[in-house]
């Protein structure tokens, strides 16, 4: 009997279910966090009758074959892409990306991360970071004259020094985007990385064709539907438990048999 252990690898996969439902509700009110569905697929089968074999001398073939599933195996998370709802702060160096696209950062190694959490601070030397201190790639750097500085929709980072009337250009911030976003690996701290999956970086200008442009004074909430995960977690322990049932059954059913006596 398949039962007991087919009902497992439905229990175990259940269990990879609900953790990712319990991070996606963790992180309901984390910047910029972009949901996650777990994937599943099943696993092999036994073939004990074979579609289409003969089963005459007359030519007649069997219909349909005898093939038993061996379970489910987890086929990996798919994080959401869609768009979070943005929220003001009124704070000038609070950034979201409304549309495609993802901020680029520099760690302390020298290698690159992405990010759809645009809450930057100024840090000590004037350079525009994230608040675990990644500098915003490519480098702003904020004059210590600087009374307010402006960022456009397009990313042109301006600031008005001193007594001047005028704005003046601090650089330009950009965006990058990828063929699968999906496909990135999630590091933690609201970090992404690039992987073969996901294919390369492309460097863009916000606004251009098929990319968002940046909205100064906002943050991007994550896009978690509270609903949906409870619905959804409400589902999941009712598999568990029904693959437990599973379990209980098949047990059962193994005693039955051993009690019957010759």
């Amino acid at each position: 009997m398949k039962a007991l252990g087919i009902a497992a690898t439905g229990m175990l996969a259940q269990q990879t279910n609900v953790d990712v439902i319990a991070n996606n509700i963790a992180n309901a009110n984390t910047t910029g966090f972009k949901s996650g569905r777990a994937a599943f697929q099943d696993l092999i089968y036994q073939a004990q009758l074979q579609e289409g074999a003969a089963t005459s001398t007359n030519g007649t073939s069997r219909p349909v074959g005898l093939n038993v599933g061996l379970g489910v195996q987890g086929a990996g998370v798919v994080r959401l892409n869609t768009q979070g709802a943005l929220a003001q702060t009124e704070n000038q160096f609070d950034l979201a990306v409304n549309g495609r696209g993802f901020f680029v950062v520099t760690r302390p190694d020298g290698s690159q991360a992405y990010t759809r959490a645009g809450a930057f601070q100024v840090s000590a030397t004037g350079q525009l970071v994230t608040l675990d201190g990644f500098e915003v790639d490519p480098g702003i750097n904020i004059p210590d004259d600087a009374r307010s500085v402006v960022i456009s929709g397009q990313g042109l980072v301006q600031a008005f020094l001193g007594n001047d009337n005028e704005t003046t250009d601090l650089g330009q911030l950009n965006l990058a985007t990828f063929l699968n976003e999906a496909g990135m690996k999630p590091i933690g701290n609201n970090l992404l990385e690039e992987t073969t999956a996901s294919g390369a970086a492309t460097i863009v200008t916000p606004g251009d064709p098929g990319v968002g442009l940046v909205q100064q004074g906002y943050l991007e909430n994550a896009n978690v539907n509270i609903v949906a995960q409870i619905t959804d977690l409400i589902q999941a322990q009712r598999a568990y438990e029904m693959n437990s049932r599973s379990i209980e059954t098949a047990d059962q059913m193994l005693q039955t048999a051993n009690q019957i006596k010759s």
